[in-house]
Order: structure tokens, then C-alpha cells, then sequence
């Protein structure tokens, strides 16, 4: 049976409380048939999140059944937890707020509903990196060495759409789409592919060597040049690939030209000399560096950050080969890993293998006070663990 006013007013007054200080109207709840727990789930988006599914876009969750799922709009990734709220949250079909009852007085002063479901918790989006190394790792599973490769001529090699990476990378289409080009992926018959890097090196070999017997200027390489030159050793999207990833593309009366990178090609042609050494003499490496990279190029330690590391404290020094992105992607798991490698950093080492670490506004600063231990070594401040490493 449904509640009268006259019911209404006798419980108001058992509560202490003053009709004058309430709105006239009234809810009176009672459980409709479907109402459970369950069926519902609850969750919380910041402004920007419910205006882009207002805008008729929508959210994706991603992630596979071994990976803590994560929700992503167009452009940015959310760890998504469960929060537990102590006030049960009741879901009331047609409900009318005291805003919407103000303005129309003459409602009816009781009114009926059926609470349709209710939840005693829901989930919290947090802004979070997008987890892209398993990106790099996938199209490492088969890196393209050429158009001649015996690999590429099987059926059986992993490929991979941009539809595949969405379904399989814990990140927005926007984050993904932009990591592709950071890590210089390319388009290859519709799938993502990485170049080997070897194959690289000879297309990145072919372009400086024409630039030195032309005698270009580095900052004015023409496309259509290049494409009619080395067009016949090599796909001609190959070697525009190249000049795009080592190069920045720009017009000129009507012409494309490419101003070509330094840092990225003596970045690159120091990867080649180290990979093949486990430690390398630091005065013999800056010699032979300087002498591989084309002419005109100019070899600077600083180009190296995240790519290898110099050991002050051998004699005489030392460089090896330490890359950021083979590294783990969990802030501790990093930690330990960099440990590992070497006890005590300053903060200037460590600074290339952590930055990419950093969430939203966070500083190396905030991450290596929580996750190291600083002290003073001859007067420079060094980092160390803040758990014995095994």
C-alpha cells in the first residue's frame, strides 16, 4: 500500500524534523521486481570525459585477461579502480532533483518510485601513461629486413593492423598513433612494421653517402633526387621511410626537401658501433664515432641519453650500450632494474632511463625521492636503492 501524506508527516515528526525547513514534495521508495545489485555498474568521469561521449564519441576499455584493465577516450588512458562508498547508491527511474522540483510548484506533493537498482560501490578513473612497450615488443616479434627477406615471403610471420594494436595496446588511437611515429614504424601492405635495424643502417647508409657525393647541404636534401638515385637498390617508400624518420620534411618552391636530423643519425650510427661490443673504450668510441658519421656532422655525448651509458669510475672510462626502452615499464620494476646495473646514480644519469616515467606534472625530482635513497658521495649527491637488491 502507498504511504499517505498524513503518514508522511507522523514520521516526520517521530524524526524530529521541521516540514517547514523541507520541500513539500516527497519521495516514497519502494523496491521494484528487477531491483539487484550487479546489473548496474557506476562510473565516475571527469567533465572533459562526459562531454567527449556527449559529443556522441566513445570510451573503450582495454586490455587482455592477464592485464588490469584501463579505459581510453580518444586520446588519453585511465587506470580504472573499484571504490567502495559506505552509503548505498540507489538508481530511481524519471527521479526529480529539488532544483527541478522548485520549478514547477504545483507538483504533486507525493511521489511514488521504484528503485530500479542500487550499488554500494563504483569505479574511478585515474589518468595513467598509456602502456606502450608491449607496442615495440609486438613488432619486434618480426622486424622488416627488405623487400628480399626469405622471412617476409613465408605466410607465418606476426602482422599487425592499426584494428590489431587497438585491440591489443593498453592505450587511446591518439597515444598509439603517435607512438608508431616516435619508434619510426611504417606501413607496410596495411601492417605496422619496424624496420630491422641493420636494413635501416644500410638505407640511412645510402642516403649520407649520396648527400656526401652530390655534396648537399644537410639541411636541403631533395626528395625526388633521392628517389630516382637509390630507387633502384631499394623500395622508393623505403627510402622516403628513411628521410622521413631521420629528417624534417618541408616545401620549397614546390619542391620536397629534407633537412636531415644530426642528432638522430650520430645517435644512430653510435647504437651500430656499441651493439656489437659489451664495453667500449670511451676516447677510442668518441674517435671512431666521430670519424663513421658524414661530414658536416658533429658528435656529442649528450646525443646519447637513454641509448648508452658512460662508467666514470673505470679506468680508463668506459661507454656501453644501455637502451631506455628495454627497460620494464612498472616504476619499481625499473628502479630495480637500474640498480642492478649500477648501485649508486647521479642524478644526471639516471635522469634519461626515468623520465618517460613521469605521470602528469610529476618531476624526476618526486620519483627518485620516492623510490631511492639520496647521500652525499665526494660532494655529489647519488641515488641508491631503497631496498636491498637480490
Amino acid at each position: 500500500s502507498q504511504r499517505s501524506r498524513a503518514e508522511v508527516d507522523v514520521t516526520l515528526q517521530t524524526a524530529k524534523l521541521n516540514p517547514a525547513e523541507l520541500l513539500p514534495a516527497v519521495h516514497c521508495l519502494s523496491f521494484g521486481p528487477q531491483a539487484s545489485s550487479g546489473q548496474c555498474c557506476l562510473l565516475q568521469l571527469e567533465p572533459g570525459l562526459c562531454a567527449e561521449l556527449e559529443a556522441g564519441r566513445s570510451l573503450v576499455i582495454r586490455g587482455e585477461k592477464d592485464e588490469q584493465a584501463v579505459l581510453c577516450s580518444r586520446d588519453k588512458t585511465y587506470d580504472m579502480k573499484i571504490a567502495d562508498t559506505s552509503n548505498m547508491l540507489l538508481f530511481v527511474p524519471g527521479c526529480k532533483t529539488p532544483e527541478q522540483l522548485n520549478a514547477e510548484p504545483a507538483s504533486c506533493n507525493i511521489i511514488h518510485s521504484q528503485i530500479a537498482g542500487f550499488s554500494n560501490n563504483y569505479w574511478e578513473l585515474r589518468r595513467c601513461r598509456p602502456k606502450l612497450k608491449k607496442l615495440r615488443k609486438l613488432l619486434m616479434e618480426d622486424p622488416y629486413e627488405g623487400p628480399d627477406s626469405q622471412k617476409d615471403q613465408t605466410l607465418t610471420f606476426s602482422k599487425y593492423t592499426t584494428e590489431d594494436l587497438l585491440s591489443l595496446i593498453q592505450a587511446s588511437e591518439e597515444e598509439i598513433l603517435h607512438q608508431l611515429q616516435v619508434i619510426d614504424a611504417c606501413k607496410i601492405e596495411g601492417h605496422w612494421r619496424i624496420l630491422e635495424f641493420n636494413y635501416e643502417m644500410k638505407l640511412l647508409d645510402h642516403v649520407t653517402q649520396l648527400i656526401d657525393s652530390e655534396s648537399w647541404s644537410l639541411n636541403k636534401v631533395p626528395l625526388r633526387t633521392c628517389l630516382e638515385e637509390l630507387g633502384s637498390l631499394e623500395p622508393r617508400e623505403m627510402i622516403e621511410h628513411i628521410l622521413l624518420s631521420y629528417g624534417r620534411k618541408y616545401v620549397d618552391d614546390g619542391e620536397v626537401y629534407f633537412e636531415m636530423r644530426e642528432d638522430k643519425i650520430c645517435r644512430a650510427i653510435a647504437q651500430m658501433l656499441l651493439q656489437n661490443a659489451v664495453k667500449f673504450n670511451l676516447s677510442e668510441f668518441q674517435e671512431v664515432w666521430q670519424q663513421s658519421v658524414p661530414e658536416g656532422m658533429t658528435t656529442r655525448l649528450d646525443q646519447l641519453k637513454g641509448l648508452a651509458l658512460v662508467d666514470k669510475s673505470s679506468r680508463p672510462e668506459t661507454i656501453f650500450l644501455l637502451k631506455v626502452e628495454d627497460l620494464p615499464e612498472d616504476n619499481q620494476e625499473r628502479f630495480n632494474s637500474l640498480f642492478s646495473i649500477r648501485e649508486k646514480w647521479t642524478e644526471v644519469d639516471i635522469t634519461p632511463y626515468i623520465q618517460d616515467l613521469c605521470a602528469e606534472k610529476q618531476t624526476v625530482g618526486a620519483l627518485l625521492t620516492k623510490y631511492a635513497r639520496s647521500s652525499m658521495l665526494n660532494g655529489v649527491k647519488v641515488y641508491n636503492s631503497r631496498r636491498p637488491i637480490s
